[in-house]
């Protein structure tokens, strides 16, 4: 029985997704058409028809698994293990450190490979 009502879910999708396109075109040439408003006044009604087709969107079968997915994503944030402010600048001090080394053997090995070609080519 929960299969037959997924399925049923999953035919109204595209009528659904349907409708979210039809918005965000409506929010384009609303837009264009009214040119001459206030801009002000378009961007209102853009956001308020991007707002009405991202309402649309989330009760579909894909929003209801972004909405799921975010939730999982903010847990799974909660749980991290986050360093301390001494351990951030330990750590950033290394890379920049590592970085300016790289950075000097890149230039030496450029210098170097400009002087022997610059002997060989005269």
């Amino acid at each position: 029985m929960k299969h037959n009502a997924e399925v049923q879910e999953s035919r109204h999708d595209g009528l659904k997704w349907a409708v979210v396109v039809i918005l965000l075109v409506l929010a384009v040439v609303g837009n264009t058409y009214f040119a001459d408003q206030p801009l002000l006044y378009r961007v209102l009604g853009v956001v308020a028809l991007a707002v009405a087709a991202a309402a649309v969107a989330l009760v579909t079968t894909k929003g209801r698994e972004l909405v799921e997915l975010a939730r999982s994503a903010r847990k799974e944030i909660q749980r991290v293990v986050w360093p301390t402010r001494p351990e951030t600048i330990q750590t950033t001090a290394i890379v920049l450190a590592a970085v300016l080394v790289v950075g000097l053997l890149l230039w030496l090995i450029d210098t170097l490979l400009s002087w022997a070609m610059s002997g060989v080519i005269g």
